[in-house]
């Protein structure tokens, strides 16, 4: 009964009325912004664990980092899994935890180096710019009537050449350098594209938890390559 309950009142958004419609966007929303608060809380208790930054600073060199990278995508499966599948609104949240969790900890290493040569101005910069863009691109979609799911494909190629140029580079020992991270943005900014677009067609309007994590999850990528940038300059 609570299943059905639940089927009924999860409509697909396209096919929402205009208020259901505007509950999922705040609601989804709310919910990115919430991500990036708790994320900013958890890296920051994180940074002041000296072995836990010092192990994660062990991680990135070689094979190990390619088995760090295996780890996050296992876990952002799970993530996924639990914020897209269940019906329970706690393990849906437990996933979106889950998933941010692993951001944090994957972002130790880049933001503990990112403090120690640039300070706080530099990640400051990067977040401006992040925000400034994923604003941008979530507006191009929600003014204009163009169709991003033809994203879809390019994306899909895109991140699986992206994958397999990062463990060619750990593999053989070269630098992808700033053109990489050039090309890794405009892939986010993509995905942004897309999973913006795709907010009507792929969730029902319960499923704003899981619409955040998929954007939270473009953003967080969007992130770690402008802030790569950045880095790179000094």
């Amino acid at each position: 009964m609570e299943n059905q309950q639940f089927y009924n009142a999860n409509q697909l958004v396209a096919d929402a009325t205009n208020v259901e419609r505007a509950n999922f966007y705040k609601h989804t929303y709310g919910h990115v912004a919430g991500g990036v608060l708790v994320f900013v809380i958890i890296e920051s208790l994180l940074l002041q664990i000296d072995p836990l930054v010092t192990f994660m600073l062990s991680l990135t060199h070689g094979y190990l980092w390619l088995a760090l990278l295996g780890g996050f995508m296992g876990i952002t499966w799970v993530a996924q899994k639990m914020a897209y599948g269940s019906l329970s609104k706690s393990k849906q949240y437990l996933g979106y935890l889950l998933y941010i969790i692993a951001e944090a900890l994957i972002f130790v290493p880049m933001l503990y180096i990112a403090l120690y040569y640039g300070g706080t101005f530099v990640i400051k910069q990067a977040a401006v710019v992040t925000g400034g863009l994923f604003v941008g691109l979530s507006a191009i979609v929600f003014l204009t009537k163009a169709d991003f799911s033809v994203l879809r494909g390019a994306l899909t190629i895109g991140f699986f050449l992206a994958i397999g140029l990062v463990i060619a580079g750990m593999l053989f020992g070269f630098d992808l350098g700033l053109w990489f991270s050039v090309g890794m943005c405009a892939l986010a900014g993509g995905a942004i594209l897309y999973n913006t677009h795709q907010l009507r067609y792929e969730f029902g309007t319960q499923q704003y938890i899981a619409a955040a994590l998929s954007l939270f999850a473009s953003l967080m990528l969007l992130f770690w390559y402008i802030l790569r940038i950045f880095m790179s300059r000094d």
